[in-house]
């Protein structure tokens, strides 16, 4: 069988795929449900990609699926579909993959403006989802309501790789065209400049996403030619707050930062947007928050010269995984009611001493109060006072001789108290749910009773799936 005359229908057996029925005929390619041959049923249910090989065909179709075929195996994790099995084009090309049974966002995009909670929450899940891929070398480049999906619980997955980029194989779309490669509405303004290696093109694309779901308006409109892609180098779109007043400061602050020209204005990590997404309360303001109008005539005539000269001479942009490790959250787990000031200090020097070595690192630092498993505490203290406000309070002290020492950017700290009843767990499920790449934290002198129960240091080192330095009184 040519590959030019594969076209499946129910019944026919592929490499031992059965074809049940078709779910999709999208332009680029139909997607079919498959199972396994044999009476065993599969552990997964299975759907099978092929491309349109039609004649006349767009030859950037045949190279995207050609990347697909070449990428998706690479990835691993709950972000993408596991994949089973490929063939290719000297006979019957197509892939076969996990069925991801929850929907994509594309309905969401006729309901919008939706609720803000919603807004938040999609943003969140499909910035780790993006954190994830990035550290394994992906750009995906073609971020877009369609091509994410939620599993049941909640998981969000990236779909359809033709247009992506690995930093460990060939970028065959960057060999042969010349075009810009992406979705009109969501491409970057870097795409539109031809560079294809920067994850922070996909923060863009999700900035879109999240205007678009706020205020039910895409924020550079459809544009259908290379002109219209350019103006998104020098045109600001209309700040969220003018088309939908109830978008709070900050949110329409991270959109538009998500929609910055220049990727390093942008947030730098996956990671990052949605630690930002979960604590609202600590997103520093800047007048984009306030903004209410677009850029005037010279600004956005001095911003299309610099486009224009940037395009000519594009800055060289960092790979997917030299951007992330670049951008690194840092933990500070800080127990500022029972460490002795000594600790405290070298626990300062130390945090100090990471934070200057990565200049791209954001600073979260923790506490925790540690509360009864059945909480019944007391939530106040003798004076009637907040105990969680009074051990924040503590912690920022702690925090200001150094971000005095380090010069240290609203933007890129932040301050969390966890109640808790075991403070090792915490701490490790706090790392996990924000991608934390670095815990710092104090342990003290030994005891018979450390030694028999074991330290928080050293259950969070033994469970946590990140670096960890202790630093010892």
């Amino acid at each position: 069988m040519s590959a030019a005359a594969f076209s499946p229908r129910p019944g026919l057996v592929i490499d031992g795929f059965v074809v049940d029925e078709q779910l999709h005929r999208g332009g680029m390619a139909t997607l079919w449900a498959v199972r396994r041959e044999g009476p065993a049923p599969d552990a997964m249910p299975l759907v099978m990609k092929v491309p349109r090989i039609e004649g006349g065909e767009d030859p950037a179709a045949i190279v995207g699926f050609e990347v697909e075929q070449m990428i998706l195996p690479a990835l691993q994790g709950p972000h993408v579909p596991h994949c089973v099995a490929r063939g290719d084009f000297t006979r019957t090309p197509y892939l076969v993959m996990e069925r991801i049974a929850g929907p994509s966002l594309r309905p969401r995009l006729d309901a919008a403006p939706l609720p803000l909670a919603e807004v938040i929450d999609i943003g969140a899940r499909v910035a780790t989802a993006l954190h994830e891929l990035h550290r394994q070398g992906l750009v995906h480049l073609d971020v877009k309501p369609s091509n994410v999906m939620f599993r049941a619980d909640g998981t969000a997955v990236l779909v359809d790789f033709g247009l992506s980029r690995h930093d460990r194989l060939p970028d065959l779309l960057e060999e042969e065209f010349r075009l810009p490669m992406g979705t009109a509405p969501y491409m970057s303004p870097e795409q539109v400049q031809h560079v294809r290696r920067d994850p922070r093109s996909d923060l863009f694309a999700l900035g879109v996403m999240l205007y678009h779901f706020t205020t039910g308006h895409r924020p550079f409109g459809q544009p259908e030619t290379v002109r219209g892609l350019r103006r998104r180098l020098y045109e600001d779109p209309v700040p969220p707050r003018r088309l939908r007043p109830d978008c709070p400061p900050w949110l329409q602050e991270l959109i538009l930062q998500c929609l910055e020209v220049r990727p390093e204005r942008r947030p730098q990590s996956g990671a990052q947007l949605a630690l930002a997404l979960h604590n609202p309360e600590q997103v520093a303001l800047t007048e984009r928050a306030v903004r209410s109008a677009t850029a005037g005539r010279l600004q956005r005539l001095r911003r299309r010269l610099r486009g224009l000269r940037d395009e000519a001479r594009p800055p060289a942009r960092p790979g997917a995984v030299s951007q992330v490790m670049k951008s690194p959250i840092v933990l500070a787990a800080i127990d500022v009611d029972q460490a002795a000031s000594g600790l405290l200090e070298q626990l300062r020097e130390a945090v100090r001493r990471i934070v200057l070595t990565e200049p791209g690192a954001r600073l979260a630092c923790v506490s925790v109060m540690r509360i009864g498993r059945i909480a019944m505490d007391e939530r106040v203290d003798e004076q009637g006072q907040s105990l969680h406000v009074r051990q924040l309070v503590a912690l920022k002290h702690w925090a200001r001789p150094l971000l005095k020492s380090l010069d240290l950017d609203e933007s890129r700290l932040t301050f969390h108290v966890l109640e808790a009843p075991d403070p090792a767990l915490a701490i490790v499920d706090f790392a996990e749910r924000t991608r934390v790449d670095h815990i710092v934290m104090g342990a003290r002198g030994a005891s018979a009773l450390r030694r028999h129960f074991g330290s928080v240091s050293s259950q969070v080192v033994a469970q946590a799936g990140c670096t960890v330095t202790v630093v010892r009184e």
